[in-house]
């Protein structure tokens, strides 16, 4: 029987993952290609040799998807995989329609074919869009697990940007492995914050490999938390999930993918945000998860922020910098920053649009729903030079930095910094107190 060409569509990390637990050595297939979406300059590279395997002798090429309608017919493809996340329906059945038209078969890939098994208990956190606020309903299971004695591994969901080869199994216990491992914004903003809280957490390519060094950490690993990224399905199996949802997107829930997944899958619902939402928006949020998943544990949440010093705030002009990917294909408007500004009396939000050079100006013409405020991209050297000459070219008082790391210890500010930080907190019982006494009772 002769293999089916295949293409597997994505975007950096769930691609790479589908293909290392489903393709790599299957000798039914014959992935051709990768093609690439929404990271800047990931297509272009290759998925090397070294990670491809056996079947894969010169690696397998990744191509932007543009070209994909080229590539099925060029290569006689049969099959079409669908690789990445936080995206509507519509963006879905649109690429599936591309595909059949252009005559392969259209394919998502489950858990059961693509999560691998851990030898220790495994707290997988996820949400419903990017911007929910996974990360910090990360950070607080953490918390709780390591006041109860507990060796505490995370890992995150990929973000390999770089050399491929050397990101195969990354491993940060301190900030000088951000700087070893070559990170980007993006990178640290999900990194940092677990390693000046005091626990390691990996991340990288090869996620069989990922979780097994993760099970045999130096520092001892009685717990791993997937700290998952957009709106993806853990890459492990886990014991207990948890869905973040947002308050401020009522509805998206229900009309992203795979975030709907997510929320099905859910043993335990974070509402997110109830500080700063309205009723009509929560209601929507409880009605639609009694819909889907009447079984789960509802936990309410709030987002508090810390303002390092909100005297210089009052009656400024702000250019208020945000975490990128919430604005970009999150499609938040706002982020912290905006709304610690406004909080403290900001006589102004400064638009960046004008004074963008380079990567910047890319991406707000990609994203032209992007709010009154500048993302934090990353993805490389020269877009974090962008960021920089960006800030520095908008007039304004102070920069006021929402994003979970220290801008300023990445690139030069040469403005006055104002510091927006943020952490989960739970609104009366149930709580992750009250889940986690549950779930270690049972393991």
């Amino acid at each position: 029987m002769s293999k089916k060409n295949v293409i597997i569509i994505g975007a950096a990390g769930r691609d790479f993952h589908n293909f290392n637990t489903y393709f790599r050595g299957n000798d039914h297939y014959n992935v051709v290609a990768f093609t690439a979406a929404q990271i800047p300059d990931i297509d272009g590279r290759k998925y090397p040799k070294e990670l491809a395997g056996d079947l894969y002798p010169k690696g397998i090429p990744i191509y932007p998807e543009s070209e994909l309608t080229d590539l099925i017919r060029k290569h006689n493809v049969t099959e079409c995989v669908f690789s990445y996340s936080d995206v509507p329906y519509q963006k879905v059945m649109n690429m599936s329609a591309v595909v059949n038209a252009a005559g392969a078969n259209f394919t998502l890939l489950g858990s059961k074919d693509t999560q691998i098994k851990s030898t220790k208990p495994v707290i997988a956190i996820g949400a419903v869009r990017t911007g929910c606020g996974k990360s910090q309903t990360s950070r607080r299971v953490i918390e709780l697990l390591m006041e109860r004695g507990l060796k505490v591994v995370a890992i995150r969901h990929p973000m390999p940007y770089g050399d491929l080869v050397a990101q195969k199994v990354q491993r940060f216990a301190t900030i000088d492995d951000l700087e070893r491992h070559s990170c980007t914004i993006e990178e640290m903003e999900e990194y940092e914050p677990h390693v000046t809280r005091g626990n390691v957490i990996y991340a990288g390519v090869d996620y069989e490999a990922i979780v097994r060094a993760a099970e045999n950490d130096p520092d001892g690993c009685d717990v791993i938390v997937w700290d998952g990224g957009n709106n993806d399905f853990p890459f492990y199996k886990p014991d207990l999930t948890i869905t973040v949802v947002d308050p401020h997107r009522p509805g998206h829930e229900l009309m992203f993918y795979p975030g709907e997944a997510m929320l099905r899958m859910a043993d335990v619902v974070v509402i997110n945000k109830i500080d700063s939402a309205s009723p009509d928006n929560i209601q929507v949020l409880r009605d639609n998860i009694a819909k889907v998943n009447a079984k789960a544990t509802v936990i309410d949440a709030a987002s508090p922020l810390t303002v390092d010093a909100p005297e210089l705030l009052r009656g400024k002009s702000c250019l208020v910098v945000e975490d990128g990917p919430t604005l970009t294909h999150g499609n938040m408007k706002i982020g912290a920053g905006v709304v610690a500004a406004m909080k403290h009396g900001a006589s102004e939000l400064v638009d960046p649009r004008e004074f963008a050079v380079g990567k910047l100006v890319e991406t707000f013409n990609t994203y032209p729903e992007i709010g009154t405020l500048l993302p934090a991209m990353g993805y490389g050297i020269e877009q974090k030079r962008d960021l920089e000459k960006t800030i520095d070219n908008t007039p304004c008082d102070v920069a006021v930095i929402g994003t979970p790391i220290d801008l300023s210890r990445v690139i030069k500010i040469n403005k006055p910094v104002v510091k927006v930080g943020y952490d989960l907190q739970e609104i009366g019982v149930p709580n992750l107190n009250s889940v986690l006494n549950e779930f270690l009772n049972k393991k």
